[in-house]
This record gives structure tokens, C-alpha cells and sequence, in this order.
């Protein structure tokens, strides 16, 4: 089997890049208000399967929804 390495952070290789961005400023900002809002909203941990979704330019305010409806809405932005 051949060691060919590639990029660091190729399509098989998301959770390191993943833990990598996690532990700069912006993702540890982006985790920070995620957690505030979904304690905020009461859906933290609890089980209930459920998203708290920000309304745009918002990272205080938001609301309660399905995560296939809320992980859809990014791809309505990119289009």
C-alpha cells in the first residue's frame, strides 16, 4: 500500500481539520454563541433533536428547528 499523504486536510480527513478550527478564535467563538443560544432556547442536551437555528446576522437571537431544515437553509445562501 502506498503512503501518498496528499493535502492535510483532505475530504477523508474532516474530523482533524475540524478539531484543528475548532481551536482558533473564530471557532471557538462560533462554538461559544452555538452553546448560548441552544442553553438559551432550552434544547441543550436535552435530547429533543433539535437545532437552534440564528436569524440572519444574528448570533444572540434565534429559534427552535428541525436540523434538516436548518443544515438545507446554508445551501439556499451559497446558490
Amino acid at each position: 500500500m502506498a503512503n501518498n499523504k496528499g493535502a492535510k486536510y483532505a475530504n477523508g480527513n474532516y474530523k482533524a481539520q475540524q478539531k484543528a478550527y475548532n481551536k482558533t478564535p473564530k471557532g471557538k467563538a462560533l462554538r461559544k454563541n452555538a452553546n448560548k443560544l441552544n442553553r438559551k432556547l432550552g434544547t441543550y442536551g436535552n435530547g429533543d433533536g433539535l437545532d437552534a437555528a440564528h436569524y440572519k446576522g444574528s448570533t444572540t437571537k434565534g429559534r427552535l428547528q428541525k436540523p434538516s431544515i436548518n443544515r438545507k437553509s446554508r445551501l439556499k445562501i451559497r446558490k
